[in-house]
């Protein structure tokens, strides 16, 4: 990271300077820290689309130009070439691995899969309606409890047994969880088993019959996973980065961003995908009649699954999984008329004028939905299937954040918006808000609260 003539800022006739960094990819920004006790003013970003919370070594991510790296490394290599606990290597730790090395992290692993007995009496206590996310997010924060032997994050032989625990017994976790949904017996981890595999065999065996795991759909499984394993400073892993920077521990900072994982604006994408293509099926089918109601600004209908936030021109994800979600499909000769859909709104997506003007491409959730679908993955589990891809990027960018010299907790500004001063108000003297008439008559008010009527 180099630095640059410092930027001047005039307000109110003074002027003042402000330091510019460079990063290694030529991206630009000048350090406001120091903003408000120089000028007394902060900035405004909502959504914080142009601000920066830290610098990185670990993705670079080029929107304009499609550009995806995992640590230099281009996404289109790793996703031809190696295996997810490889990708998570190299972004945990910041290069490849050695043979060794690999083989060292994959027994690691390996020993670590089973969850204890105790935690797993956790899942007696949800209901079967309970969202799989819900339950993931929930017994990863538990596991700070059954495994406080690895709750430093300044020790690290404590930091690498934390990380060993949650990459190992993750999949476990969202197993058990869909398997509490279904109301099957849980499917304990088979250590002969590759990553993928073992995970695809907790899911779909049963005790009265084993689940041979294609290879394709292994294979199909181990890119989802390496596309999904970091995305930059995205909701979720700014997320945990928050929470981490508080000093709490590893398993509380990968739960909170779970839960931020679960919206639909983020993680839950590929779920909102299926959501509408079934909508679409319902509705009869005819794809030209959706497509035209999206284009109407006046229709409620939108297609999910198209476009990027981040990437104007193209998602270079997208184009590697189309081309995985075409090889599934055929292989395992699925018959599904959402699928059909889901291949009518692709070709009409990449010829209509309105979708290429507005770069309106198949994203990949679009084609992750579609490949999950295909796997017989459940659509309530497709958001769990992104967290256990996300997982070592979240844990990548809680490590770098907790090595930093420079980390400080988190704590936004704001522009406060609200009543200026104002006077506590004795209760019989209170005038009834539009809000506060309907909670007056609310089943719900037990306790009997009277409210003046306005005059």
């Amino acid at each position: 990271m180099a630095n640059e003539k410092p930027v001047k800022l005039e307000i109110d006739g003074k002027f003042f300077e402000f330091l510019v960094t460079k990063g290694t990819e030529d991206e630009k920004s000048f350090d406001i820290s120091n903003l408000r006790s120089q000028t007394g003013y902060i900035t405004m970003d909502n959504g914080y689309a142009n601000t920066s919370s830290c610098t990185s070594k670990v993705t670079f991510l080029d929107g304009e130009k499609g550009i995806l790296r995992y640590r230099g490394i281009p996404i289109e290599e790793l996703a031809e070439k190696a295996s997810f606990l490889e990708v998570s290597f190299l972004l945990i730790y910041g290069y490849l691995p050695t043979y060794k090395e690999l083989e060292i992290f994959k027994k690691n692993i390996t020993q670590h899969t089973l969850l204890r007995e105790d935690l797993v009496k956790l899942y007696d206590g949800f209901p079967r309606t309970a969202h799989p996310m819900a339950v993931l997010s929930s017994i990863v924060c538990a596991m700070s409890t059954f495994y406080q032997d690895s709750l430093s994050i300044t020790d690290p032989a404590q930091v690498n047994l934390s990380i060993t625990r949650l990459l190992a017994k993750l999949p476990t976790i969202a197993a058990f969880s869909y398997k509490t949904s279904i109301g099957q017996p849980k499917i304990y981890p088979k250590n002969l088993l590759d990553y993928c595999s073992n995970f695809l065999h907790m899911m779909f065996a049963t005790p009265a019959e084993e689940y041979p795991v294609p290879k394709e759909v292994s294979e199909a499984l181990n890119l989802l996973l390496i596309l999904h394993a970091d995305h930059e400073q995205n909701c979720s892993t700014s997320t945990v980065r928050l929470v981490g920077s508080s000093g709490a521990n590893l398993f509380a900072a990968i739960s909170g961003g779970i839960c931020a994982l679960w919206g639909p604006l983020h993680g839950g994408a590929n779920q909102a995908v299926m959501e509408m293509l079934e909508e679409i099926h319902q509705g009869g089918g005819d794809v030209k009649k959706y497509v035209e109601m999206a284009k109407d600004k006046n229709s409620k209908f939108k297609l999910m699954g198209f476009g990027h936030r981040v990437y104007k021109n193209f998602d270079p994800r997208a184009s590697i999984i189309k081309k995985a979600c075409d090889k599934v499909l055929e292989s395992l000769h699925v018959h599904n008329p959402l699928l059909d859909i889901a291949k009518q709104l692709e070709a009409v997506a990449l010829k209509d004028s309105y979708f290429i003007e507005k770069k309106l491409y198949p994203n990949v959730d679009f084609y992750s939905g579609i490949i999950y679908s295909a796997l017989n993955i459940p659509v309530n589990m497709f958001t769990v299937m992104f967290a256990l891809g996300r997982l070592p990027g979240w844990i990548a960018h809680w490590k770098e954040m907790n090595d930093s010299s420079t980390t400080k907790i988190g704590r936004p500004r704001q522009i406060y918006t609200g009543p200026t001063l104002t006077h506590y108000t004795p209760w019989d003297q209170r005038v009834v808000s539009d809000q506060q008439q309907i909670l007056s008559h609310s089943p719900d008010n037990a306790l009997g609260v009277r409210f003046k009527k306005a005059a």
